[in-house]
């Protein structure tokens, strides 16, 4: 058999075991994408017929304040919860990188939170913990301090889903330790004796080389952050509240298609949650060459 023949055979095979892949991508990716961006334009309540109604469900947006209300508290929580993240994820991961003895029981346990914060399991002990005479309403009222539930209180209750993002740093602490481990330790030593204490080491050596897995990390969390919805929609019983102080983004998609059964409408706000994760990443990536430094910079 010639060389060409045995590659077309291979290649043959390959498009073989990639037809569930394609099937995946057309049938759970590609069609319902394209469903609902047609849907984005109808009013549909999921009983009858979809009635093409232009952009009336986007301009209906401007003139609903539970949308400003959804956009206000997910943009909370994007810019206060990932910069907290990611920066106790990079503190652990320094304090790791010291070679402590168990290194790899300290990781995976870590790393145990990513895996489970976004679960209804974990959401639903968060809502004890935080809720009434739970444990932190109890830990306080020992200091004489009387708040009640969190859960409760608009000006406390979105701080625990942020706290509950914050806990869940293990996935960008592991990719934090795998960046670490790849700076080379010369350059550590030439600082030494240049005179460069640790916090110089840390700004002139550490950061700047780190610079693309912090990158990596903030565009992946932020587009998760975005899509937060498993928390918000435990811990509040699906309301948002108290006071639509946890109405993110994704919960509000949800009561507009399976609660109101305004199935046009919730596509519209679905594409326009895609379009704004878009332009915040490709904003992202613009800013990127001013403050990412690669090896051949």
């Amino acid at each position: 058999m010639s060389r060409v023949s045995r590659l077309h055979r291979q290649g043959g095979a390959a498009h073989v075991f990639l037809i569930p892949w394609w099937l995946g991508l057309v049938l759970v990716t590609a069609v319902p994408l394209v469903a609902s961006l047609y849907l984005s334009f109808t009013d549909y309540n999921i009983l009858s017929t979809p009635e093409f109604n232009g952009l009336e469900n986007f301009r209906r947006m401007f003139q609903d304040e539970y949308f400003w209300a959804a956009v206000k508290v997910t943009v909370i929580y994007v810019l206060v919860s990932i910069p907290l993240q990611l920066g106790f994820a990079l503190l652990l991961a320094l304090i790791l990188d010291r070679g402590l003895r168990g290194l790899a029981f300290y990781r995976s346990a870590f790393y145990l939170p990513s895996l489970l914060g976004t679960s209804v399991a974990v959401a639903i002990l968060w809502r004890q913990i935080f809720g009434d005479d739970g444990l932190i309403d109890r830990a306080l009222s020992v200091f004489g301090l009387e708040l009640g539930s969190w859960l409760q209180n608009p000006s406390l209750s979105l701080s625990t889903l942020i706290v509950l993002n914050v806990w869940t740093f293990g996935s960008p602490m592991v990719i934090f330790l795998a960046g670490l481990r790849q700076i080379p330790e010369e350059l550590y030593e030439a600082a030494k004796v240049d005179g460069a204490g640790i916090v110089r080491q840390f700004t002139s050596v550490t950061i700047p080389l780190l610079t693309p897995i912090i990158f990596f990390n903030l565009i992946l969390q932020t587009i998760g952050a975005f899509q937060t919805f498993t928390q918000a929609h435990v811990v509040s019983g699906g309301t948002g509240g108290p006071a639509n102080s946890t109405l993110f983004y994704t919960l509000y998609i949800y009561q507009q298609g399976f609660t109101n059964f305004d199935m046009g409408y919730a596509s519209a706000l679905a594409w326009v949650l895609m379009i704004a994760i878009g332009l915040v990443t490709a904003v992202h990536f613009v800013l990127s060459k001013y403050w990412v430094f690669y090896g051949d910079d």
